[in-house]
């Protein structure tokens, strides 16, 4: 069977988390982000994604100004309390995340596994204009992480306004796009209904959006985060709640059907038009 078109064998069970969090405080959002994966585990989830800029706030300009206090990465001894919530749960987590590398800030999301080791880091490959300005730049990589055989590709807010991320993630064999995203209400009630949906539907995968919910940096997030299934279909959401979790079942079952229904449009002599493939991380 071609890998693009090749399903899981057994569920997955994956939570979009939101909380509010306190701007430029990365301790005190990382306890956060521990107590939503115990939550989150609770509930059965072997997976867990939180917001852009979780452990920071969406606060630019102060990231900015002090980038070497409020820039963190996986190795972060800040970041204890959530590498040991992760393995005392057996649960793994993707967390929005302010970086720097070779003298560069990124907007990333750093992965750890359900040992609570560092996996992954992926950078934001879309960065607005307003996020530039500041000095932020963008990823030239994607990331496809691998759990319980399903394959999973990431990305941070604008990057799901690009068809053709959603798109990249697929012809890496991705069956799930997860988004960790800064949307406000407004942008919500525009968009909600439709962009993250048709994300589904052009690949028949399943997306998470895991988004803000209250005040941060200039905005106010809309939270319902949420999982949708690989024909656009709502499974979870988790309204307005905080903290809340969308909490949903990956079906391997499910996939194969959408697929059946709506083949998956994937041609792998498309890929070097499309961008540069996946990196991978096994979780």
């Amino acid at each position: 069977m071609d890998d693009l078109q090749r399903t899981p064998t057994a569920s997955l069970s994956i939570a979009a988390g939101q909380a509010a969090c306190v701007p430029l405080d990365l301790v005190d959002n990382a306890a956060t982000a521990a107590d939503l994966v115990r939550r989150a585990a609770d509930r059965g989830a072997s997976l867990v994604v939180l917001p852009e800029l979780f452990l920071s706030g969406y606060e630019l300009p102060g990231i900015a100004a002090d980038p070497a206090r409020h820039t963190t990465g996986p190795e972060d001894s800040r970041l204890d309390p959530l590498r040991e919530a992760c393995a005392d749960h057996r649960t793994a987590l993707v967390v929005g995340a302010p970086t720097l590398a070779e003298g560069r800030l990124r907007i990333s999301a750093l992965v750890f596994d359900r040992e609570g080791k560092p996996a992954a880091t992926y950078d934001k490959q879309h960065a607005t204009p307003s996020e530039r300005a500041e000095g932020f730049t963008s990823g030239t990589r994607g990331c496809t992480l691998t759990l319980d055989g399903w394959r999973l590709g990431l990305s941070i807010c604008w990057d799901s306004s690009f068809p053709e991320h959603a798109r990249d993630a697929a012809l890496d064999g991705c069956h799930g796009y997860l988004n960790g995203a800064m949307f406000s209400s407004a942008f919500l009630a525009r968009s909600h209904g439709f962009l993250l949906p048709t994300r589904a539907m052009d690949n028949t995968s399943y997306v998470l959006l895991a988004n803000h919910s209250g005040p941060s940096g200039p905005y106010v997030g809309g939270g319902h985060s949420a999982v949708w299934g690989p024909l656009g279909e709502q499974l979870a959401d988790a309204g307005e709640d905080d903290p809340g979790l969308a909490v949903a079942v990956l079906d391997p079952e499910r996939l194969a059907a959408a697929r059946q229904e709506e083949p998956v449009l994937v041609d792998p002599s498309l890929t070097a038009t499309v961008g540069p493939r996946f990196v991978g991380a096994a979780l």
